[in-house]
């Protein structure tokens, strides 16, 4: 259950549900609505932030923002301007504009732009018993919709009783809430299945809307029909296409970013389900998380196949790609980017066929025969590739086993301290995301360092300098030397005999 907290305040076309009414009374501090971008839990987790939209231009820094659940996105380093870091905080203040006393700078053109709601559709699907899953109704009408509804209820959802689902639906991503409710008609054998969803440029505010949408979706169930919330709402929030009419929805004005945002980096994507924090993803995988770590740094195409609920799946997505942050300026911007799909089905394998790289999650079992679509294929915990050359990868290294102790060393001291000294600031999630990204910045650095040496060769105390193993993380270090380019350093002999 998403807690009132976890979502933005109320608007006019949000249905205010009798007992939240207080009559002019406050409410208790923990049931006062919040911004989900100032408010802060006392304990709990968090999770790191990342993201991919369809606009030009490129990602920002990630900024520490909780939720009820115990949930949020931990801030991440990057080398966007602190100016600019300042000027994207969501808030409430008004960011005028006078042509006569100054000039608009980048800052207030993209918070002015970061404000701006972006909602391009909102939908209702169905499931018949006749003719399967069918689009109910849509706003706008002439939106090309075609394939939502096998997204918005995703294949076997009719053995769970709710579920929410991230998706991409063409340039744009989705969030539906799905919900299922037994009914007394034979028409209906006996079960009542509608998903309520959005689409947007980018991911990263759909969780704004979730609790809205669960209620929209319960409400469609108990009452077919009643769409004024949802028309209310597209007025409310919908996009606004850019000045030059081309009819393309951007995350941000295309020369709005500059050419210091660091394109490793991402901007956040709130967590709004406890099950979606990334303590629960390390402690799913357990030591194997090492393997997607370095799958994920790769840049492998990495399909995560589960029966439903979809929901904590999509979250698994979003995880594996945080494990692949670099903060430093300049590293990664030649190499694919790793685009989270979320959930795919049949209809997305013309997409998965031009990707270079990406990470996606289904439900569908004959994805797994598909074995062109993807390089690497999550069964559950069970990591597996087809590819001969990424085989050695799945072995865990001497440097891998050593980086998960020390991971679960860090955590339990983290818990301890939380537990004794009520530390209320410090979260298992920051702790995760800092972990993997200094170990990433680590790699890089020491490759950056000896490749501006007069003797740019790699040797065995190079590659233990960056926390691997000659031996063991060898095949890794070829491949990442040959996806980030660099193609002038020399391998020492010793790691080829090591």
């Amino acid at each position: 259950m998403v807690e009132r907290s976890d979502r933005a305040p109320l608007l006019d076309w949000e249905e205010v549900p009798s007992a939240e009414k207080t009559d002019g009374e406050a409410l208790p501090a923990k049931e006062r609505l919040s911004s989900p971008s100032n408010s802060r839990v006392s304990s709990g987790c968090s999770a790191p932030g990342f993201g991919w939209s369809s606009g030009p231009g490129g990602p920002t820094n990630s900024r520490s923002v909780s939720n009820a659940d115990g949930c949020s996105a931990p801030p991440a380093t990057s080398s966007t301007p602190a100016g600019i870091d300042e000027a994207l905080r969501p808030d409430n203040e008004e960011h005028h504009s006078d042509a006569g006393s100054r000039e608009v700078t980048l800052e207030d053109r993209m918070v002015k732009w970061e404000e701006k709601d972006q909602i391009v559709s909102v939908f209702v699907v169905t499931f018949n018993t006749r003719s399967g899953n069918m689009l109910e109704w849509c706003l706008p009408k002439d939106m090309d919709l075609e394939g939502v509804e096998f997204k918005a209820i995703a294949s076997g959802s009719h053995r769970v009783t709710t579920d929410f689902i991230y998706f991409r639906k063409g340039s744009y991503f989705g969030l539906a809430c799905f919900a299922n409710m037994p009914v007394e008609s034979t028409v209906e054998r006996g079960a009542r299945m509608k998903s309520v969803g959005i689409l947007s440029p980018s991911y990263t505010l759909l969780y704004r809307y979730m609790s809205f949408l669960e209620h929209q979706v319960k409400l469609q169930l108990q009452s077919p029909g009643h769409y004024s919330p949802l028309e209310a709402f597209y007025e409310d929030k919908r996009a606004l296409l850019p000045p030059s009419g081309d009819g393309v929805v951007t995350a941000c004005p295309a020369n709005a970013w500059g050419a210091a945002i660091n394109h490793s980096m991402h901007p956040e994507m709130k967590i709004t389900h406890p099950a979606g924090c990334m303590s629960q993803f390390i402690r799913f995988f357990g030591e194997q998380i090492m393997v997607l770590w370095k799958l994920a740094l790769l840049r492998r195409r990495i399909l995560i196949f589960s029966p439903p609920p979809v929901g904590v799946v999509c979250y698994r997505v979003y995880c594996c790609c945080c494990l692949a942050n670099i903060s430093i300026p300049g590293i990664g911007v030649a190499v694919p980017e790793f685009r989270p799909f979320f959930y795919v089905n049949v209809a997305d394998i013309s997409a998965l066929e031009n990707e270079l790289s990406y990470v996606a999650c289904t439900t569908e079992k004959i994805f797994e025969e598909k074995k062109d679509l993807y390089d690497v294929y999550v069964d559950n915990q069970n990591v597996k590739t087809c590819r001969d050359g990424l085989k050695p990868l799945l072995r865990l290294s001497t440097a891998d086993r050593e980086k998960y102790r020390k991971l679960t060393e860090q955590r339990q001291m983290l818990l301890y301290s939380q537990e004794e000294n009520g530390d209320c600031v410090s979260s298992e999630e920051d702790l995760f995301i800092l972990f993997f990204l200094e170990e990433n910045n680590r790699i890089f650095q020491t490759l950056s360092e000896v490749a501006g040496s007069p003797d740019p060769t790699l040797t065995q105390e190079s590659v233990r300098a960056m926390g691997l193993d000659p031996h063991g993380d060898r095949l890794f270090l070829l491949h990442l030397l040959e996806i980030y380019g660099y193609d002038t350093l020399l391998v020492s002999e010793q790691l080829c005999c090591s």
